[in-house]
């Protein structure tokens, strides 16, 4: 072969490379349409939707607490008798639980408290147990809170 020959296959060459750029195979490209799909349109939207769902995860509304200081209601046993805890102070008449460190209910009256190592029950204004000497002395600023979750009780608004 010589040389304008060698020019003529080389620009053959180039113009059929050039031609399969400009006029593709369009069967081959129409192959390839599901893997551009799932590049061009469900990659982004599953990226989006993790953002979405981590923005969300991290935005979530969070359960509310309140602090409840004021007296609450003893559990009833199977016998009928409210249950009183070890070392809170109560109040039998009206079976009332009110918070650690309150010796007076608000008619003035003394509550008990049930000493949590003998179970002898005492006025809760007397800080040493008369049975078991155990002295018992809680500061309602420092006493643990009983938590409530924020909303109506539970069974809705009509169990209130």
């Amino acid at each position: 072969m010589n040389l304008p020959d060698q020019i003529s296959h080389l620009w053959t060459q180039v113009l059929g490379l050039i031609g399969k750029v400009v006029s593709p195979d369009w069967g081959s490209v129409i192959g390839l349409l599901p893997v551009l799909l799932l590049i061009g349109v469900i990659g982004p939207l599953v990226s989006v939707l993790a953002l979405v769902w981590f923005y969300y995860f991290m935005r979530r509304p969070r359960t509310r607490i309140r602090f409840v200081d004021g007296p609450r209601l003893a559990a009833i046993a199977s016998d009928g008798l409210p249950l009183f805890p070890a070392g809170e102070p109560y109040d039998l008449r009206t079976g009332l639980i009110y918070p650690p460190g309150t010796s007076q209910n608000d008619a003035g009256d003394l509550l008990s408290v049930t000493c949590p190592m003998c179970g002898i029950a005492r006025f809760a204004d007397v800080t040493t147990c008369t049975n078991c000497g155990l002295v018992l002395k809680v500061d309602g600023r420092v006493a643990l809170r009983t938590l409530q979750p924020v909303g109506p009780p539970p069974g809705g608004a009509a169990a209130a």
